[in-house]
């Protein structure tokens, strides 16, 4: 025999209750098929107003509590429930507990006091998912912390804990829907920056692609870009071609303020990268003219080139060996040496024919 249980908002509904129907409908459908009809509807109304508790009612008034025999009670255990139901025992214990919980809770009635085909009122629909733990795993170390962190995002647990038991729908739910995709980017960029080893395997991940070393590649030059133009705005300093960092004019600090005020009211998704561009490039042919209009700096200028250039050279020299000499002869060499050691005597010739006289 089929039970049907039809709770409303605050009571019960009679099981025979009949769902109203069209006259059209009723005409249409043989009586047996009109009665399979309004049953399904009955049932799928129950679950739609109480959700959950309309099953864990039938569980809590057909399975006897534990400690109970089969002696004391009409009730079956959850094992024969199952099977009558045809499906496992575990299911049958998780709307078990739930109701358990919400008993304790004083929502709805203990078992001992349920018999057999017994109505009663039931919690709204929103509160069972308070008690009903649809996973296993929600009462593992990791459950509980997936648990604990879908109450701080204001979400129910069950959901989070049914995405991470199903790995291979996320990753069809991101591979399918830009929204999706930008949530679990948001969420990945959160755990990374506490969990060294994360950012070590996506630092590999991007070191391994090829299209992704681009992109980064990409998005560091459009970031030091905007970062000159910011050096300019914010801290009101220039660093010219040669490397000296100065104290920007007023004109021009003002206009790298216009660039950086467009760059910042792009939207988050706007690709950056050509406005990046843009301002950097203004930027920068501003710095060059700031110098050359200004004789000292410009003098400034080619003497921090100069000593720049000199200490690379300088640099390069100390670094090189002469213990293997006879390995690494040839002759090119000796001539390119000669050849550089008379452009630096003539270099020296010049700077000593500039040295102001005492």
């Amino acid at each position: 025999m089929t039970a049907t249980f039809v709770p409303t908002a605050g009571s019960v509904a009679r099981p025979d209750a009949q769902v109203p129907v069209s006259r059209e409908a009723r005409d249409t459908l043989p009586r047996d098929a009109q009665d399979s009809v309004s049953r399904d509807a009955r049932d799928f109304g129950a679950y739609a107003r109480t959700g959950g508790w309309a099953f864990a009612l039938k569980v809590a008034r057909s399975v006897r509590p534990g400690g109970q025999s089969a002696d004391e009670t009409a009730k079956v255990s959850a094992k024969e429930f199952a099977e009558l139901a045809g499906c496992s025992p575990e299911r049958v214990m998780r709307y078990y507990k739930a109701w358990d919980k919400a008993a304790d809770d004083g929502l709805v009635p203990h078992f001992e006091v349920l018999v057999p085909g017994e109505e009663t009122e039931l919690p709204d629909a929103d509160a069972w998912l308070t008690y009903y733990a649809s996973r296993s795993s929600a009462s593992s170390e990791r459950g509980s912390a997936i648990a604990e962190a879908a109450q701080a995002e204001g979400i129910r647990p069950t959901k989070a804990l049914e995405v991470a038991e199903n790995p291979t729908a996320l990753r069809a739910a991101i591979l399918a829907d830009p929204s999706t995709a930008q949530a679990a980017r948001t969420a990945l960029l959160d755990r990374v920056k506490e969990d060294p080893a994360l950012q070590a395997e996506l630092a590999r991940d991007i070191a391994r692609t090829d299209e992704l070393k681009k992109a980064v590649a990409t998005e560091t030059r459009a970031a030091d870009r905007i970062g000159y133009v910011r050096q300019i705005a914010e801290k009101g300093q220039i660093r010219t071609p040669a490397g000296q960092t100065l104290d920007a004019p007023a004109e021009l600090r003002s206009e790298a303020e216009r660039h950086l005020s467009l760059l910042d009211e792009l939207d988050e998704g706007e690709d950056t990268g050509e406005w990046a561009a843009e301002a950097y490039d203004t930027m920068k042919g501003l710095v060059v003219e700031t110098v050359e209009a200004d004789p000292e700096l410009r003098v400034q200028e080619r003497r921090t080139k100069f000593y720049n250039s000199l200490q690379r050279a300088t640099k390069v020299f100390e670094e090189l060996t002469f213990d293997d000499a006879d390995d690494i002869y040839e002759d090119d060499m000796v001539q390119r040496l000669e050849d550089l050691q008379q452009a630096i005597g003539s270099c020296i010739a010049a700077l000593r024919g500039a040295a102001p006289r005492e």
